[in-house]
């Protein structure tokens, strides 16, 4: 790895309900999921451009995946606006544990627990 390339390659969000984290997802998120079983687990895709270096994930619900509020933290992109992200979170039964949040000039950053007990970051530029 060096500075040209992503950090990240490929996320996955734990799930107990896939189909209940999707919705969840698709929801807040305003996007579409695909599902995919794979290898014993199931998943739901974030969208992605076939082909592209660009980074993209999954929920996914198997044995060896467990929801946390500990651990790794991942921020979701959220542009152009996370308040319209925090705003949908609790409609969906998930939890805004931190609201909107500047962070001078890289933007504004937000935490919430999805339906599964995951936390996870917001982030968007404005």
């Amino acid at each position: 790895m060096n500075k040209t390339t992503n950090s990240l390659n490929w996320f996955e969000i734990p799930a107990l309900d896939i189909e209940r984290a999707k919705k969840f997802y698709e929801t807040i998120l305003d996007i579409t999921l695909t599902n995919v079983d794979m290898h014993g687990s199931k998943m739901a895709f974030f969208p992605q451009e076939e082909n592209s270096e660009k980074v993209s994930g999954a929920l996914v619900q198997s044995k060896d995946h467990t929801p946390s509020m500990t651990g790794v933290s991942i921020y979701l992109n959220a542009n152009p606006d996370l308040q319209t992200v925090l705003n949908r979170i609790e409609n969906i039964k998930g939890k805004v544990t931190v609201p909107k949040t500047n962070i001078g000039e890289n933007g504004n950053v937000a935490f919430f627990i999805d339906t599964e007990g995951n936390h996870i970051g917001l982030h968007s530029i404005s």
